[in-house]
């Protein structure tokens, strides 16, 4: 089966039951994304497919043939991407477990917010742009769980990052 992945074409031979997440870790040798709770309901495994953010545990990996999918080790060309830098500089961490994950979905969700797409607490639907207030971050990311409590780190870098990129 052919796959586009991190911007490489490759060609994988794998059970048709096999997970997103499983392809990625365990025949491709892409360890960023996590198995956490496997099912669903943390986000560690969150990836980028098209540019839309999944959960790869729940994913089979062969309904993604011919798509594009990025992982967090395929975010930047070289060296990091502003929010691994940015989760760097606000401590967006601790163990660093669901890191790849927040980065994948924060990186998705800025794209979302850029083309105008509204969360159920957007404040203004006839606004011209979305604006990242808490309540929005918050609920946006909320698929997204940190065990350690980094939140407040995870928040700051998302804010700096998006206030850079919408300038």
């Amino acid at each position: 089966m052919q796959f586009l992945i991190n911007g490489k074409s490759i060609e994988a031979d794998f059970d048709v039951r096999t997970s997103l997440l499983d392809l990625l870790r365990d025949h491709l040798g892409l360890p960023g994304s996590k198995k956490g709770c496997n099912q669903g309901a943390c986000g560690a495994c969150t990836v980028l497919v098209d540019g839309e953010r999944i959960l790869s545990c729940l994913a089979l990996a062969v309904q993604y043939q011919g798509r594009s999918i990025t992982t967090i080790e395929g975010l930047a060309d070289s060296g990091l991407h502003p929010l691994q830098q940015s989760f760097i500089e606000h401590d967006g961490f601790q163990c660093g477990y669901c890191t790849p994950g927040q980065i994948c979905s924060a990186v998705a969700m800025i794209e979302e917010i850029k083309r105008g797409l509204p969360s159920h607490v957007t404040a203004d639907l006839s606004a011209d742009a979305i604006a990242l207030s808490h309540d929005e971050l918050r609920e946006r990311m909320s698929g997204n769980l940190c065990r350690c409590g980094a939140y407040n780190g995870i928040v700051d870098a998302i804010t700096e990052v998006y206030a850079e990129t919408t300038e």
